[in-house]
């Protein structure tokens, strides 16, 4: 298969927002893929490399200003391998090594290519969204259910390994995924609820637990082994000893919890959720002695050999209570007065709480209505498209945010508003220093950048509005913080928007 193939799928998509015609393009693609070019095909086009991260940024890109090929000639397989060797460049001379090779590679590509690759290997290509979209079509490739694809996928993590089993070994290849100790699955999602009793109306058999301010984590134990993931699957067993050691000491000999953690202050309240995050990439012993992380723990997918994932969170509370012991999230079961957890989740200075309906299965890398989060404050998980030069006190700061939603079909960030508001003099400074490293172009007064950066935005609703794609405006939005333990696949979407509209009807 030729590059030039996926490019033109590529170009395909950008040019429908119709999901029944992407997902028609892709699965044509992947039918005509052989097995050694699934992986590439189903990397390429939800917006990575299969090899990830390669070392290899917007300005080495930009200035290596190869003369584009007339015709197409590339082959998948070949890029792939390039792409490999640039990824395992290391060791002195090895930057000029990766310039020398993405140079040829360029000179080998028509002009769309280089678009393409440039978009691709920059992360301005989808950004994984298009995720949902590509297991719809996977299932459609290969002919098997839709839901056989969901669940290897939660079990797998990896869609080019899904993709790989769907299409040559059908159902039965899909179903030979299971829980595995050690590798970390996609996290179970939570929507939000208008209000608690909204949350409790829908759900009268539930828990009512804390939602709490932290950094979501996953850990596994065999033995005497134990990995700590972040919510995006990322391992940082080496940054949180003291973590291990708890796991280490629970009374199972294997066990996978999903939770929270925070750094409390002395008198036990959440600290800033930024002092949590940076814990995550520290080795430096002052500040592992300053900031211990507290594990809360609000289910259990397994347990000294035994899969719960399918079994009801009834059951995996039990088994939770049985392991977890003083690290078990506070909450309740079906408690006769919900408003008093709410009220002692806020007074301890967390967000909210979470109502949990009893009789569901985990259904991890899900955002359905079986988790539902009440918060007083509303807020949206926006990306930044943007920043615009601040004036007065603000002068030489990236200031006014460019924010857009996710749009569901796989498409790129839908702008829906701006804001200025709620930024410290500290983050005016990191954003001026951050955006610039990730800037893709820039005018007289707004600096553009990779759609890469996750910002929790607090607004009083949406308004409906001609000014912005998308058809509603934010009201009254102000930044609480950045969230770097989430990607933009993880942003809420246009529809999440929408559906704060105050008091007027939905755009179609």
């Amino acid at each position: 298969m030729l590059l030039a193939d996926v490019v033109t799928a590529s170009a395909s998509l950008a040019a429908t927002r119709s999901r029944k015609a992407k997902i028609a393009t892709l699965a044509d693609l992947l039918n005509r893929a052989d097995e050694r070019e699934l992986p590439a095909v189903v990397a390429f086009l939800t917006g990575r490399p299969t090899q990830g991260r390669i070392g290899t940024g917007w300005r080495t890109l930009a200035e290596l200003g190869a003369r584009p090929a007339d015709e197409p000639n590339l082959t998948l397989a070949g890029v792939d391998e390039v792409l490999g060797e640039v990824g395992a460049a290391s060791g002195s001379g090895s930057a000029r090594r990766r310039a020398d090779l993405l140079a040829e590679l360029f000179t080998r590509a028509t002009e769309a290519e280089q678009q393409f690759l440039f978009r691709l290997l920059t992360g301005e290509l989808r950004q994984g969204a298009l995720e949902g979209v590509m297991l719809d079509a996977i299932a459609a490739a290969a002919n098997v259910p839709a839901e056989a694809v969901r669940r290897a996928f939660m079990l797998s993590g990896q869609l080019p390994v899904t993709a790989a089993a769907a299409v040559t070994g059908g159902e039965a290849a899909l179903g030979g995924f299971g829980l595995e100790l050690g590798r970390p699955l996609r996290p179970m999602l939570a929507s939000p609820a208008e209000s608690l009793d909204e949350a409790v109306r829908e759900h009268p058999s539930a828990i009512v637990e804390y939602k709490m301010d932290g950094a979501r984590i996953q850990v596994h134990r065999d033995g005497d082994e134990v990995h700590v993931y972040t919510r995006t699957l990322r391992e940082i067993t080496q940054h949180v000893g003291e973590l291990v050691s708890l796991v280490r000491a629970l009374p199972c000999r294997s066990v996978v919890l999903d939770g929270e953690t925070l750094a409390l202050t002395d008198d036990g309240r959440p600290r800033p959720f930024q002092e949590t995050m940076s814990r995550f990439g520290s080795t430096r012993e002052e500040q592992v002695r300053a900031l211990l992380l507290q594990p809360y723990f609000f289910d259990c997918l397994h347990l000294d050999g035994t899969d719960l994932l399918d079994k009801p969170l009834r059951d995996r509370n039990e088994a939770l209570r049985r392991v977890a012991g003083e690290h078990l999230i506070p909450g309740r079961t079906e408690p006769s007065d919900p408003d008093a957890i709410l009220a002692a989740a806020l007074d301890a200075g967390h967000e909210g709480v979470m109502v949990k309906a009893l009789a569901s299965p985990y259904a991890a890398g899900r955002r359905g209505r079986a988790w539902l989060k009440v918060k007083p404050v509303h807020t949206l998980d926006l990306v930044v498209l943007a920043a615009e030069w601040g004036h007065g006190r603000r002068t030489g700061y990236l200031s006014n945010l460019h924010l857009g939603a996710r749009d569901p079909d796989g498409g790129p960030p839908i702008m829906v508003g701006k804001t200025f508001k709620g930024l410290t003099d500290e983050l005016l400074a990191w954003q001026t220093r951050t955006f610039q490293e990730i800037e893709t172009h820039r005018d007289k007064w707004t600096v553009h950048v990779r759609p890469e950066l996750v910002v929790e935005i607090e607004l009083d609703g949406a308004q409906v509005s001609t000014r912005y794609p998308g058809g509603v405006a934010l009201r009254f939005a102000r930044v609480v913080r950045y969230r770097p333990g989430k990607d933009p696949a993880d942003a809420d979407t246009i529809d999440a928007v929408r559906a704060t509209l105050k008091g007027a009807a939905q755009p179609e």
